[in-house]
């Protein structure tokens, strides 16, 4: 699954956001912001993380809104935006090219850390000066 929400997040660089990415196996090095999605497909539940840091959030969030500066409840609105737009996105990807069914439920903004979360599966991307961590958990 996490193959899958790792090329829609590369589609969200090409399309959404048209920024350049690399695809990193480093853990983000900055604070990051997280969302999850609770994700259901084949019978097990997993727990899809998306996270950002304040840089690419913000950055997003400009794209998106025409911010330069936005307030913190601004970017986590457009932090849980993001999470439901690239896992939106898999769903639809995980249909089409995949066979596989996917049930999502809403995005909820966290304020944990990585090391919290501890999580079973993690792809980095670096997308200009930010970070975007996509991490699976089994529930």
């Amino acid at each position: 699954m996490l193959p899958i929400i790792v090329e829609a997040a590369a589609n969200f660089c090409l399309h959404q956001i048209r920024l350049p990415y690399e695809i990193t196996e480093l853990p983000p090095k900055k604070r990051t912001l997280f969302a999850f999605i609770d994700i259901e497909s084949n019978g097990s539940t997993h727990r899809a993380y998306i996270g950002c840091d304040p840089t690419l959030i913000q950055a997003i969030a400009e794209i998106f809104l025409g911010e330069d500066e936005s307030d913190e409840q601004t970017l986590t609105d457009m932090l849980l935006e993001t999470a439901n737009m690239i896992v939106g996105s898999a769903k639809v990807l995980a249909a089409e090219a995949y066979d596989t069914s996917m049930m999502i439920a809403t995005p909820f903004f966290v304020s944990e850390e990585l090391s919290q979360i501890r999580p079973d599966e993690l792809q980095c991307i670096g997308i200009n000066d930010g970070e975007l961590t996509i991490a699976l958990k089994r529930l």
